[in-house]
């Protein structure tokens, strides 16, 4: 069941999608849109669950026909309008053709293993936001790749309301002194070879900024309760308030 207690990443809402990618290093450009690829299926995946917001809440409806299968349909459909590609069509055996079926599996778990709860009546705001469904589905993803793979919705420390996506301590160095910095370019990626929990990977931030629809609790006024239960950060559209942050772990340790 979702709580509040599970109120995930700093971001709570659907964050306004970053596309455009820095270059890299040319021996990590597969890994650059490994990482890409999954990130912006999550974000689509999201935007389901965020365009789906007033028929969850609906006290009056029982069954809302949001399952795993529903979802995950909208979300490759809207994957497919954003990025001009099929994730279907994915080598399957590629690295990231395995990786997107178990995110795709995550997202399906996901909204199936929450249906008595989004279909509750008698209840209005069910908690079960854009923020907790990327946050349970990188978790779900993280039990089915973990070895090989990690995503997570981060923030700029200020913002996070649940302690389990706080940044480390170089996720928190690359949001305040790249992304936060006025000089980066706005949408740009941050990629670079880094440990993660002492195992080398390669590791890639997505910034997401806000749009319009996360102002209701995220903008103004600052300390507000929002329908959520958490003071509002008084921010602004188009503001940075997450990052994806994507590890691909060296396999060949």
């Amino acid at each position: 069941m979702v709580g509040k207690s599970l109120f995930a990443a700093g971001a709570i809402g659907l964050l306004a999608i970053a596309t455009s990618a820095q270059a890299g290093l040319p021996s990590h450009s597969q890994d650059i849109a490994t990482a890409l690829s999954l990130a912006r299926l999550l974000q689509a995946a999201r935007s389901v669950i965020s365009a789906n917001q007033a028929l969850i809440n609906n006290p009056d409806i029982g069954d809302k026909g949001l399952t795993g299968e529903v979802v995950l349909a909208s979300a490759i459909k809207k994957y497919k309008k954003s990025n001009h590609a099929d994730p279907l069509a994915i080598d399957p055996a590629s690295r990231e053709g395995r990786l997107l079926k178990a995110e795709m599996q995550a997202i399906k778990e996901v909204t199936d293993e929450n249906q008595s709860f989004i279909n509750k009546k008698g209840v209005g705001f069910k908690g079960f936001i854009p923020a907790v469904f990327g946050r349970l589905v990188g978790e779900r993803l993280r039990e089915k790749v973990g070895s090989e793979a990690e995503i997570k919705i981060t923030a700029p420390p200020a913002l996070v309301r649940n302690r389990k996506a706080r940044p480390d301590a170089w996720e928190k160095s690359v949001i305040e002194k790249k992304l936060m910095s006025s000089v980066w370019p706005r949408g740009k990626i941050y990629s670079a070879e880094q440990p993660n929990k002492g195992r080398d990977a390669f590791r890639v931030m997505v910034p997401e900024y806000y749009a319009a629809s996360c102002l209701s609790c995220h903008g103004e006024k600052k300390g507000e309760i929002d329908i959520t239960g958490y003071p509002k950060e008084g921010a602004h559209k188009g503001d940075l308030g997450g990052v994806i942050s994507i590890t691909l772990f060296n396999t060949q340790q």
